[in-house]
């Protein structure tokens, strides 16, 4: 079974400037710092692009973790999308959405995941694994977006 949810964050930057914030690998290793998230293979500085991936080593639940995503897509300014390549999950797919309002940005990230582990991992996913990404995205998108935005997830 696939869990999905959306983060929308308002942010006053530019549209260009929260998309390339949204795929810089630095800003990201800046925004997860509480998981110690550091890219250790691909693209490990600088900004993703479509068809390139980046290795993430992190710890979440007090364990380490490995993921390799790629940049299945990507529309500049507009859109890209990244799925793991490799990593904890059966299938996780996010895809970040810019649409340009008079007061700046609505970045839009929806996620899908599928947790491993049969029936265990579907429990998992409702009871705690579907909450901490919400909660990880929507933190993420307001550290992108900039102090003074506003999120909601659901």
């Amino acid at each position: 079974m696939t869990v999905s949810f959306v983060c929308r964050t308002e942010s006053s930057l530019p549209r260009e400037r929260l998309f390339d914030l949204a795929r810089s690998i630095d800003a990201h290793v800046d925004s997860q710092k509480g998981a110690g998230e550091r890219a250790v293979g691909g693209v490990v500085t600088g900004l993703i692009g479509e068809g390139q991936e980046v290795t993430w080593r992190a710890r979440h639940f007090g364990i380490p973790l490995t993921m390799t995503s790629r940049i299945t897509a990507l529309e500049f300014p507009t859109s890209f999308t990244d799925e793991q390549v490799s990593g904890p999950f059966k299938a996780f797919r996010h895809v970040h959405e810019f649409q340009s309002m008079a007061t700046g940005t609505i970045m839009t990230d929806r996620v899908e995941f599928t947790a491993p582990f049969g029936f265990l991992g579907r429990l998992a996913e409702n009871l705690i694994l579907r909450r901490y990404l919400m909660r990880l995205i929507s933190n993420r998108g307001r550290f992108l977006a900039g102090t003074g935005s506003r999120t909601g997830a659901h």
